[in-house]
């Protein structure tokens, strides 16, 4: 298992239909996400700054693979289209990212 963090901004004007989208969260969509070897999947908010951070573990043995194989689902590809106008990527995240992933350096149980 592999515990894994990501950030990404949100626009302060869609914040309420951000959360209204994951209080309603497509039941597809989320067996998409466990389809794809995610567990315990959770998202914050951090206000006034605006972040979104979200968590996951990840049970699979080929990351890239799962990923690619999400981005391929025409039903998660709608969901995308609802949130990530909602989303303010950052400026320094990696070619290809819409979360910029971080970097664990503390964990304990």
């Amino acid at each position: 298992m592999q515990r894994m963090g990501m950030v990404i901004g949100i626009k302060p004007d869609k914040i309420k239909e951000y959360k209204r989208l994951h209080a309603d969260a497509w039941p597809d969509v989320l067996d998409q996400i466990r389809g794809s070897n995610i567990r315990n999947y959770t998202i914050f908010l951090r206000e006034p700054e605006n972040l979104l951070f979200g968590y996951w573990e990840y049970h699979g043995d080929d990351f890239n693979g799962d990923m690619a194989q999400m981005a391929k689902d025409p039903r998660t590809q709608e969901w995308w289209t609802h949130t990530d106008p909602c989303q303010s990527p950052l400026a320094s995240r990696a070619e290809g990212e819409q979360w910029s992933m971080m970097e664990e350096v503390f964990h304990t149980e």
